[in-house]
């Protein structure tokens, strides 16, 4: 009985500059497109925040018809800027029909339980408090941290939070401070239960956020209700 014998399969040889190649194409072409639909949809991105944003801005001042924009200079004088300014530090003055202002609108944003919450809050000059907040941005767990977004009873803290100034002018009368249980004070904040980080982030915010800029809003009252008119 005679044996078989079979020859010897090749192994094909695999050109080590050609599969470089490929892969160096490969990944230009996928860089090409990756650049191509950032510049393509930021715009759209970028329009939507704006719109989100304005609509926000609404809603935390009620009564608005319209806003302008300002930032501070060296000096610390509010001046007017556009709105599709690049500046990171915006407060926006927001006025009824009649040209009165209704309210200022600031932007805070902090470290959260998950991520970076970005929020905004409506401060009242003739009231001297807070008369609402929204939070742009949370990524919050979803069920607990997220209810600083839902919680009709945490939203209530800011329909009226007292960020009246002492007789300098210079600093709060007394600082925004977090609680458990109900608020005891208009300064205070009751947190939620089962979300008292989120809860703290959002003091936090605000606490820091009202410390700079309601001393630097009364400075520049005068200028921000005489832009109305222009």
């Amino acid at each position: 009985m005679s044996e078989t014998t079979q020859a010897p399969v090749e192994t094909p040889q695999i050109n080590s500059s050609r599969l470089l190649m490929a892969m160096g194409s490969v990944g230009f072409i996928a860089g090409i497109l990756i650049v191509f639909t950032f510049q393509f949809t930021l715009p759209i991105i970028k329009a939507n925040e704006k719109a989100y944003l304005d609509q926000s801005i609404f809603e935390v001042v009620p009564n608005t018809a319209y806003k302008k924009v300002f930032t501070p200079d060296k000096n610390g004088v509010l001046t007017p800027i556009a709105e599709d300014s690049e500046e990171p530090y915006k407060i926006f003055a927001c006025y009824d029909k009649e040209h009165k202002l209704t309210g200022v609108v600031v932007e805070a944003s902090g470290q959260g339980f998950q991520d970076v919450i970005r929020l905004i809050y409506g401060y009242d000059p003739q009231k001297q408090a807070v008369i609402g907040m929204k939070v742009l941005q949370s990524t919050e767990t979803p069920g607990l941290g997220d209810k600083i977004i839902t919680d009709a009873k945490f939203l209530s803290n800011f329909a009226h939070l007292d960020v009246s100034l002492d007789e300098s002018g210079e600093r709060l009368k007394a600082p925004i401070t977090l609680i458990k249980g109900p608020r005891e004070n208009d300064h205070q904040i009751s947190a939620i239960t089962g979300a008292t980080i989120s809860s703290r982030a959002v003091t936090r915010m605000i606490a820091r956020s009202t410390a700079i800029n309601i001393p630097l809003i009364y400075k520049n009252l005068k200028v921000l209700e005489e832009a109305g008119n222009e």
